[in-house]
């Protein structure tokens, strides 16, 4: 679950266009390595986060607040991320002696607060109170992000900036949609009983 949901919040998300521009500035490999290592890092965070939300929690609220999440993060995707002018600058100014720390450094900052790191937080409340299940959402939503930006680099290495991002946008909203809309009314279902 984790890795399909990261991965659709990583469709058209602003750390998607990071990482598309930075595969037109630097080595594929040296790309996904940096996004891999600032991945495991933020949802690390992210997975303790939602560790502390489901202890403190009931797991009805968690599903029925998970759904409204999914919704918020449906329209968020809808009206889109854009990279700055701002974004650029720093992207192009970060060229430092190694490339995987200026990769890795740039994606960490850019995921902070980020829609996908939200998401994972989300996805991994919902899940909390499982045994090792913070371990699953962890790898999961680290695949999936990995995944998702992997499809990136590969795209940008190959057609630039030439793709169609608002078809994206709203490919990834929909879904976002319709998984936020069921545990929606599963925890209300729950909840009124």
């Amino acid at each position: 679950m984790s890795a399909v949901a990261i991965f659709i919040a990583e469709m058209g998300d602003k750390t998607q266009l990071v990482a598309l521009s930075l595969a037109t500035r630097y080595r594929a490999l040296t790309v996904l390595a940096g996004i891999t290592a600032a991945t495991v890092a933020v949802h690390g965070v992210s997975v303790l986060i939602a560790e502390v939300l489901g202890l403190a929690l009931p797991t009805d609220w968690i599903t029925l607040i998970a759904g409204l999440a999914f919704l918020f993060f449906g329209a968020w995707t809808l009206r889109g991320d854009e990279l700055t002018a701002e974004d650029e600058r720093r992207t192009a100014a970060r060229r430092t002696r190694s490339a995987f720390i200026a990769v890795a450094t740039i994606f960490f900052v850019a995921e902070l607060g980020d829609k996908t790191m939200l998401a994972t937080i989300t996805v991994g409340a919902n899940y909390s109170a499982t045994s090792l299940a913070w371990l699953a959402v962890w790898i999961g939503s680290t695949v999936g992000m990995v995944v998702a930006d992997g499809i990136a680099v590969v795209l940008g290495k190959l057609l630039g900036k030439k793709l169609p991002e608002r078809a994206i946008q709203i490919g990834a909203a929909v879904l976002f949609f319709a998984v936020g809309a069921f545990m929606t009314l599963q925890g209300a279902r729950t909840l009124l009983g």
